[in-house]
């Protein structure tokens, strides 16, 4: 099999000129979504924030999108089709209530919600709405995990048997203050991407085990920044997502594994190498006495991927599907963030299960 032959950059729908209206205009609109969907050639058509300088630098940064006033004036504008809402979770509940009462689709944020319940309330809001609403876990479209969700699909491992995402770096948390008296941290908001990705590889598994800790030198940093998390499924796959904060020494490292009775895919995570610039992902495949084979990859997980859940969207709009990361089914990422969050408090294996029954 022709491994140059996978076809891994997101894939765009026949119709990609719905209107996008910002709601959240902070760093990672600025950075990761406009040059996405620039690249893409989406049309950003308005933007509103509480503090009305990042609308208006959203406004210049597109050169398309006009600043409004109020979320009611974005909402009223019969151009914007898709609302994109990057707000901090605990406010996603009050934005999508008024985005769906108003009939418009959206992109939310990830996590939906710092809070289970009100999770499930975002989903049913959309529902009862008769919108779609898709989440922005744009790391199934980061080209390493996209390449080997099709090698994986392909059979080119076999059965899978091991999976392994590991990231050793050092974060710079001066770029979110809000995270340093946040009550939960590095599973919520950074390992999400790779419990959302394994998921999004392997299915859910029947058990999480989850272990957090502090750096002895975090300073004010109030939660967990060194976790250990293993997914156990009913076949024997096991997946683990370890991640430290602190390498505050040695050489940065973020790899993935995926290993099966076929073959073996290894590579790295570009992006945590050098965070935020990043550099492309890489990706090995291997067979038993065959020489191993390295995929090129030139995309970058940011800003290139985040094209994926906002052309997903744009799809199931066009053939009324469901999106690629619907929110419906992204409530089974968020069972296993809470379990992982149970298994660590409780120290024992939890169900996924037993979140939200």
């Amino acid at each position: 099999m022709d491994i140059n032959s996978i076809d891994w950059r997101p894939q765009l729908g026949n119709k990609t000129d719905y209107g996008i209206g910002f709601v959240g205009c902070g760093g990672i609109v600025q950075y990761a979504h406009i040059p996405a969907y620039q690249k893409a050639g989406f049309r950003m058509v308005a933007a509103y924030d509480i503090k009305r300088e990042s609308a208006e630098k959203v406004a210049e940064l597109t050169g398309t999108a006009r600043v409004c006033e109020s979320l009611d004036e974005l909402l009223a504008d019969p151009a914007v089709d898709i609302v994109d809402i990057a707000v901090m979770p605990w406010a996603q509940l009050d934005v999508v209530r008024q985005v769906a009462a108003a009939g418009k689709h959206m992109l939310c944020q990830k996590p939906l919600s710092d809070n289970f319940g009100q999770a499930t309330q975002i989903v049913e809001l959309a529902r009862l709405a008769g919108v779609k609403q898709a989440v922005n876990h744009q790391m199934r479209w980061d080209s390493g995990i996209a390449a080997s969700k099709i090698m994986i699909e392909r059979g080119m491992i076999g059965t899978p048997t091991d999976a392994q995402i590991q990231v050793s770096s050092a974060t710079p948390w001066h770029m979110w203050p809000w995270l340093a008296t946040a009550s939960r941290l590095e599973v919520q908001y950074h390992s999400i991407h790779y419990i959302d990705s394994m998921r999004f590889l392997f299915g859910s598994p029947e058990w999480v085990t989850s272990r957090h800790a502090k750096y002895a030198g975090q300073g004010d940093v109030r939660a967990e920044t060194k976790t250990i998390t293993v997914f156990d499924y009913a076949n024997g796959l096991q997946a683990l997502v370890a991640v430290n904060h602190y390498n505050m020494h040695a050489e940065a490292s973020a790899i993935f594994r995926f290993l099966g009775t076929e073959g073996a895919i290894e590579g790295t995570i570009g992006l945590m190498y050098n965070y935020p610039s990043g550099r492309p992902d890489t990706l090995r495949y291997s067979q038993k006495d065959q020489p191993p084979v390295d995929l090129p990859l030139d995309e970058f997980w940011i800003p290139d991927a985040f094209v994926g859940p906002m052309a997903g969207l744009m799809q199931a709009i066009e053939t009324d599907t469901l999106p690629a990361t619907d929110t419906a089914d992204n409530l089974n990422t968020l069972r296993l963030i809470e379990a992982a969050y149970l298994s660590a408090a409780e120290h024992r294996s939890v169900r996924p299960s037993e979140i939200g029954a």
